[in-house]
């Protein structure tokens, strides 16, 4: 009798593969309490997933100090490349709001995931994105969230106003000063670094050397480190603080939506409140520090010191102009005028020498008659100056007359000034 024989091919059973689900929790304030609220949401989150047997669990992602209008929330940014890493299938949030406030933003975030594939199921509005009427109730909750947002917004506005026009808000931390119980007290080792910042600019000097010299003696920076920046250095002399007085209002957030500050430039009213602590610098010194501020801007234009109004006022035989620079290292540091050639050309075509800019200030003080240089008179009185060899200058005044002035290499001035 003839057998048969039935081959069964080999079949792959193939398990139900589990839907891969992750949740998004976001609190907005730092307390105690929304911290503590932030961390049950993450339990909760993660014990609801792992208990279903039909999801894997993806992870919880949560932002804290972050508000549901900034699209710069850290973890909320981590949860989307994840989702288009396609490292997931579903995302659980509590409610609209906790997603985002923004309209236009939640409505791109929902349609992208949409487009992948990827469901957002909202528990409070029991709203899955990827259902039919899922987008447009979707819209509607998201509009009411943003319009609570605005609410939000405009009432912390009036009541933190409110709170500067009667002096009632706290202060910001700044150098020279410690916050003690919401009032500013003088810390003597940085008051005396303000006060240094002060008669170093009045005498003459510039932000750029200011920070110099205090980098040189190692004081320690606002940072904590020992680099002290030009911006550092101009943020302590214009501060109103440094006199006893707090000025209020001077930035703003331009939109509740983006949180960009702006500087208020009178778009604002900005509130001043007299005597609010003790000063550092007298009110005499700090607005004398603020007209010598004003002057420099108006003699120099952009110019941060006085030496640069020197700034393509040099010319050279080989037909370039001459740059700033400095030279040395350590604490032999100064600051020469270079032909810009040097670098660019042989120096064999450039033949011109470097000028130390302290040389050049008192040279050129002589020419104008002065006892020490002045860059308004300067550039009101002299159109350019010509680096004649062998050590001369030429100078070409505005009233048609030409100077020759001899200048001496490696002869030290001292200047009442100091050069920044």
């Amino acid at each position: 009798m003839d057998r048969k024989v039935q081959i069964i091919e080999k079949t792959n059973l193939e398990l139900p593969k589990k839907k891969r689900v992750a949740a998004y929790a976001r609190v907005s304030l730092g307390t105690e309490h929304m911290l503590h609220s932030l961390a049950a949401q993450v339990s909760y989150y993660s014990s609801l997933i792992q208990n279903n047997p039909e999801w894997e669990f993806a992870g919880v992602y949560a932002d804290r100090d972050q508000t549901g209008t900034k699209e710069s929330r850290p973890e909320y940014q981590r949860l989307l490349a994840d989702c288009r890493s396609g490292l997931i299938d579903m995302v659980i949030v509590k409610s609209v709001s906790r997603m985002a406030r923004n309209t236009v933003t939640l409505l791109a975030t929902v349609r992208e995931l949409k487009e992948l594939g990827i469901d957002i199921f909202f528990e409070e509005q029991n709203i899955h994105t990827m259902s039919e009427a899922g987008e447009m109730m979707l819209s509607l909750f998201a509009v009411f969230a943003q319009e609570e947002s605005k609410n939000v917004s405009d009432n912390l506005k009036w009541r933190k106003r409110n709170d500067m026009k009667r002096g009632k808000t706290i202060p910001k931390k700044v150098y020279g000063y410690d916050l003690v119980d919401g009032r500013l007290v003088i810390i003597p080792e940085q008051a005396a670094v303000v006060r240094e910042i002060f008669r170093l600019y009045l005498e003459g000097n510039g932000f750029t050397n200011i920070a110099r010299i205090l980098n040189e003696k190692a004081v320690p920076s606002p940072s904590g480190t020992v680099l002290w920046k030009c911006q550092t250095i101009r943020n302590i002399l214009c501060n109103e603080k440094m006199m006893g007085n707090i000025l209020y209002q001077k930035t703003y957030i331009e939109d509740y939506l983006t949180k960009r500050t702006r500087r208020n430039r009178g778009e604002l009213p900005m509130y001043l409140h007299i005597g609010t602590h003790e000063g550092i610098v007298s009110e005499e010194i700090f607005k004398e520090a603020q007209a010598e501020r004003e002057r420099r801007s108006k003699a120099g234009g952009l110019y941060h010191y006085e030496g640069i109004a020197f700034r393509r006022k040099i010319l050279c035989p080989c037909g370039m102009t001459f740059m700033h620079t400095k030279n040395g290292s350590g604490n032999n540091v100064f600051f020469v005028w270079r032909c810009n050639g040097h670098d660019k050309r042989n120096s064999a075509v450039c033949t011109s020498k470097d000028i130390r800019q302290d040389v050049l200030m008192n040279v050129t003080a002589e020419v104008l008659g002065l006892e020490e240089f002045d860059s308004q008179v300067f550039l009101e009185r002299v159109d350019y100056i010509f680096a004649v060899e062998d050590y001369k200058l030429l100078f070409k005044m505005k009233d048609g007359t030409e100077i020759e002035k001899h200048w001496e290499p490696r002869k030290r001035f001292n200047t009442s000034k100091k050069q920044r």
